[in-house]
């Protein structure tokens, strides 16, 4: 039904298909769109004022906050908009691997590192999440652009120098951390293990995420051994 279609692949990426593979499905040519076009709102919103649009990402939609940024100008603009719901790494990397959604506490991610620029957001909220004995889900960087997706191998050394940085024993080898790799895929990576253990292991390719238990349930644990690999 749409005139136009777009879509993003710099909050996440699809694994398993590509834009041409989704073109020959829709019958419909799609025009990948960059962070910065996204977030100025002009390309989706002019065309969106006089014919209608799809706004094509992986995961659910709104869970970005440049796309309710700009779903919000739409109204504004008194544009009519609709959301076609999906599931979401917020909730995917809990249900594969069997640990209960409500014991989650915020969600970070790790930024890549370049010269003087070397965040450690994500340590101290692993920390805060630590003390209450929640689970945290850890986000990795990605620059499509660039065709870098950082690993959960990087992920985890990143996590074991801020460790080093921070010093407070939190994060250290023999930490028990799990790993999911191309969740939605036919053949996604599920694993969990000490992360001296998983930090020699090859997790395939990206998108990875790192999740570090909290206090786990006696079926968590179980979960984790029979669908993870937990010894």
């Amino acid at each position: 039904m749409c005139d136009t279609v777009f879509a993003e692949f710099y909050t996440s990426v699809l694994p398993g298909t590509a834009p041409e593979e989704l073109e020959r499905q829709l019958g419909k040519k799609i025009t990948v769109l960059s962070r910065e076009q996204v977030e100025s709102e002009k390309v989706i919103i002019e065309k969106a004022k006089n014919g209608k649009v799809a706004f094509l990402t992986a995961g659910d939609p709104m869970a970005a906050t440049t796309h309710v940024s700009l779903r919000l100008k739409a109204i504004e603009l008194g544009i009519e908009t609709r959301i076609i719901h999906n599931a979401s790494i917020l909730s995917a990397a809990a249900g594969i691997l069997g640990l209960q959604h409500y014991k989650f506490g915020r969600t970070t991610s790790i930024a890549f590192r370049s010269g003087n620029y070397k965040p450690a957001s994500s340590y101290d909220v692993l920390a805060e999440n630590f003390k209450m004995g929640l689970h945290t889900l850890i986000l990795l960087d990605l620059k499509p652009d660039e065709k870098r997706f950082m690993s959960a191998n990087e992920g985890l050394e990143l996590l074991m120098q801020m460790e080093r940085e921070q010093k407070k024993g939190i994060f250290t080898e023999k930490n028990l951390v799990c790993v999911v790799g191309t969740a939605g895929s036919d053949k996604p990576v599920v694993r969990a293990g000490t992360v001296a253990d998983l930090l020699k292991e090859d997790f395939g390719a990206p998108p990875h995420s790192i999740i570090v238990p909290g206090k786990l349930h006696f079926m968590e644990e179980e979960a984790l051994r029979k669908i993870a690999g937990m010894k």
